[in-house]
C-alpha cells in the first residue's frame, strides 16, 4: 500500500506545485499596472511664418485622438505632458470630420472622446515628468499639427525624453510635424534652426553632428503636402520644410504620395507622414509596446 500511495502521491503533489504557481504567475501579472504613454503636446498656439506673418495652429484632432483612443482601449495608462504645462490649443482646421473618413457619426465620437480627456486639459509640465522619471513609461507618442515646429524642436526637456527613449530602445512614434521634434537631440538645436531658416544647409548639417537618429529612416509632412497648405490656408509661406529639416539633420527620410497614408519604422522610431496616417501609427505603435512587453 505504502508503495502504491507513493507512486501516484508524488505526481500529483508535483502538478498541485505547477498548477499553483501558474496562477501565482497570472495573479501577479494581473496585478502588475499597466504600460505608462508619455503623449507630448506642443504649448504653443502659433505658427510663424516668413514676412511676419502667423498662423493660429495647435495639434491635430484626429492626429491626437486616434492614437491616443487606441492605447486607451488597449489599457494603458496615457499622461499628456507640454514643455509649459499649459492647455494645449487645437487646430480648428482638424476639427471636422474631413478627417475621419468623412463620417459624422465617426467625427462625432472622437470629439466626444477628446473633450472627456481630462489629462489633455491640464497636461503635466514635462520636466516635471522627467524628474519624477521615465522609467516607467512603456513608449512616447508625440501627434502633429504646426505646433511642434514652435516648441519642440527646440526643447531641452523634448531632447532629454528623446534621448531616454532612444538609449532604452523604448517605442518612440510622432505623425506629421510631430516628428519635427526630433530636431531637439541635436547639439545646437537653435543654430540649427536658424541656419533652416536661411536655407542654408551646409551649416545645418554640420551643426546635426552626431544626432542620435542619423541614418533612421523616417517619414515626416512632405515639402509637396506643405506647399497645399500654404496655398490653401496657411496664409504664408513656413521658415522651412520639415522634411528637409530631418534630411539635413541626417534622416533617411521616406515619402509618398501626399496625403497617403505612410508609416516608417526603423528600430524604436515609429513616424507617420501625414494625418491620414493615424490609424497605421496606433496599430504600429500599439505593436511595438506589446512586442517589448513580451521580452
Amino acid at each position: 500500500m505504502t508503495t502504491t500511495f507513493s507512486r501516484w502521491t508524488k505526481p500529483l503533489l508535483a502538478a498541485a506545485f505547477l498548477l499553483t504557481l501558474t496562477f501565482t504567475i497570472i495573479a501577479r501579472a494581473a496585478e502588475a499596472p499597466p504600460p505608462k504613454v508619455l503623449v507630448i503636446v506642443s504649448s504653443e498656439n502659433t505658427l510663424h511664418l516668413q514676412d511676419g506673418k502667423t498662423y493660429p495652429t495647435g495639434y491635430y484632432l484626429n492626429e491626437l485622438t486616434v492614437p491616443v483612443r487606441k492605447l486607451i482601449d488597449q489599457g494603458y495608462d496615457v499622461v499628456f505632458a507640454n514643455p509649459a504645462g499649459n492647455a494645449p490649443a487645437l487646430d480648428k482646421r482638424s476639427d471636422s470630420a474631413d478627417h475621419f473618413g468623412n463620417d459624422p457619426v465617426v467625427y462625432a465620437s472622437y470629439r466626444t472622446f477628446h473633450d472627456g480627456l481630462a489629462g489633455l486639459k491640464s497636461p503635466e509640465k514635462l520636466s516635471d515628468v522627467i524628474e519624477e522619471g521615465l522609467a516607467p513609461y512603456a513608449a512616447v507618442f508625440f501627434p502633429g499639427g504646426h505646433a511642434p515646429m514652435e516648441d519642440l524642436l527646440q526643447d531641452a526637456d523634448v531632447a532629454v525624453v528623446l534621448n531616454h527613449f532612444h538609449q532604452a530602445g523604448k517605442p518612440t512614434a510622432l505623425i506629421c510635424h510631430g516628428p519635427i521634434a526630433l530636431i531637439a537631440t541635436v547639439n545646437d538645436p537653435q543654430g540649427f534652426v536658424l541656419a533652416l531658416e536661411k536655407g542654408d544647409m551646409e551649416e545645418a548639417s554640420k551643426l546635426a553632428s552626431g544626432w542620435p537618429y542619423a541614418g533612421y529612416k523616417m517619414t515626416i509632412f512632405s515639402t509637396a503636402e506643405e506647399q497645399v497648405a500654404e496655398a490653401t490656408g496657411l496664409g504664408g509661406k513656413v521658415r522651412f520644410y520639415p522634411d528637409a529639416a530631418l534630411v539635413a539633420a541626417g534622416g533617411e527620410v521616406e515619402l509618398v504620395k501626399p496625403w497617403s497614408p505612410y508609416v516608417v519604422e526603423d528600430r524604436e522610431l515609429i513616424t507617420g507622414q501625414n494625418p491620414g496616417s493615424d490609424e497605421l501609427i496606433s496599430d504600429a505603435l500599439v505593436n511595438a509596446i506589446e512586442a517589448n512587453r513580451s521580452k
